[in-house]
């Protein structure tokens, strides 16, 4: 039986992008008929449906973010994205990744998340990543080698943080360049972006770039430092002129979440050029985490109404990557999703779980996966029947706790290190907090009276 990639073949490829050359929102039924050819796994299909729906509307939201890619990003990234991020990403990578789940018996991420440095121009306030050291860094080998393996698993995903990724911003395009078979996205500050770099990004196609700003100049200047919002917005006009693929990473906290919640800030983002928006509730990593940042339970509240809203009714993809859990079952870290390689080669499960058995520069990628922390995800997932509340350290501290321990996992900050116990006593409260506003959201979410109305089934069925 041949397989998925042996399926799409170069001349199924080009027939794909045939339609992309001309019209290519009065071809799109074509791209739709031509994707269907290929797929495989039901949640393909539904997407594919979803898709047909969306072009018969020509008044949603959702086709009018299709246009903006047609008529925003270059043909090159076009073409890049829909080879790299829908069919190798997609319709090839995740059969492969079912199955070697099934081979290795663990995790296998659809992406991986890695920090080629963790030197960085700026010196924000609360920054998880300031725990690391700043002289530490990943080889191109080493981004190599993960990258080759990766793709073996199944992995055309790449995702750079930091630090600063764009420190080694010519590394990155040339290995971009190399496994132009993947899709690579740098989380970014944006303040090295020129015009020159703006341009190979658009040559390459095949890399993205989420650039980080805390809201408008007020509250990004707040964490970021002063001047950092211009930089930015001037970032993001490069950009959208070389009609490079990018979007927004926000991190929202006590301060700032009226801010970059507000219809304004996300219009501004649209007109700016954004084609997605992340957002992340700040996290107290780190013994100097500034606690009156965390976001209360009002805030998280607020965010899971506004996010939902916005989804439906802004031309722009947004994610919060806690109050969407509902949709992926919980927490996504641990390898089930993705995973994190820190700038000094430790393999950790979540970007802000700072805790490892083994480092990339001794072991393989599938090595990793395998290992006791990672396994220990592997068999927790999902840390609460409740996906609103997905975090094992925000929301759930006691079984971060408990992983940690019987794994024998150690702290990787070695600028600060912290453990297991003192960073989970400092979200015991934040949980019990948050617990009685998610429950509530929950019991009244689709998927929360769907998951209720399947347990009272079984019970009865159970006494029948």
């Amino acid at each position: 039986m041949k397989s998925a990639k042996q399926l799409i073949s170069t001349a199924a490829i080009k027939e794909g992008m045939k339609y992309l050359d001309k019209d290519p929102m009065g071809n799109f039924p074509k791209l739709i008929n031509w994707a269907e050819k290929f797929a495989v796994q039901d949640n393909h299909k539904k997407a594919i449906q979803t898709f047909r729906e969306i072009y018969a509307d020509p008044d949603n939201n959702w086709n009018h973010l299709i246009q903006r890619v047609f008529n925003e990003v270059n043909k090159n990234s076009q073409e890049k994205f829909i080879i790299n991020y829908i069919v190798n990403s997609g319709l090839v990578g995740l059969p492969l990744e079912a199955k070697m789940k099934k081979k290795y018996d663990c995790n296998i991420p659809w992406a991986i998340l890695m920090d080629p440095t963790a030197a960085c121009n700026l010196a924000c306030t609360g920054c998880w990543a300031a725990e690391y050291s700043k002289a530490s860094s990943l080889s191109n080998e080493t981004i190599d080698r993960i990258i080759t393996e990766g793709k073996e698993l199944g992995i055309y995903m790449y995702i750079f943080s930091g630090g600063e990724p764009l420190v080694r911003k010519n590394d990155l395009i040339k290995i971009a360049e190399k496994h132009n078979d993947c899709m690579f996205l740098s989380f970014t500050n944006a303040t090295l972006v020129d015009e020159e770099y703006a341009k190979e990004l658009a040559r390459v196609g095949n890399f993205m770039l989420a650039i980080s700003v805390e809201g408008f100049e007020e509250e990004t200047d707040m964490r970021r430092g002063k001047g950092t919002y211009k930089k930015v917005i001037k970032a993001m006009d490069l950009l959208k002129k070389y009609g490079v693929p990018f979007g927004f990473s926000t991190c929202y906290h006590s301060k700032n979440t009226e801010a970059i919640g507000s219809y304004e800030y996300v219009d501004y983002m649209v007109e700016k050029g954004c084609l997605f928006g992340w957002y992340f509730t700040y996290m107290p990593v780190g013994k100097d985490a500034v606690m009156d940042l965390l976001a209360t339970p009002e805030q998280r509240k607020f965010m899971y109404h506004r996010v939902r809203e916005m989804r439906e009714t802004k031309p722009i993809f947004l994610m919060d990557f806690w109050n969407d859990g509902e949709y992926v079952d919980g927490c996504i870290a641990g390898g089930k999703n993705y995973l994190h390689i820190n700038s000094n080669g430790d393999v950790e499960p979540c970007a802000f779980i700072h805790y490892s058995n083994v480092n990339i520069n001794d072991v393989s990628l599938i090595d990793a996966l395998k290992s006791p922390l990672f396994k220990e995800y592997n068999q927790g997932q999902p840390f609460n029947k409740n996906h609103l509340r997905p975090c094992p350290l925000l929301d759930n501290p006691e079984k971060l706790r408990g992983m940690v321990q019987r794994s024998g996992a150690h702290s990787t900050q070695p600028e600060d290190e912290e453990p297991v116990e003192e960073l989970t006593d400092k979200c015991y409260e934040v949980a019990k907090n948050w617990a009685k506003t998610a429950d509530e959201l929950w019991e009244n979410s689709p998927r929360g009276k769907a998951q209720k109305e399947k347990e009272e089934k079984e019970k009865e069925e159970q006494l029948a």
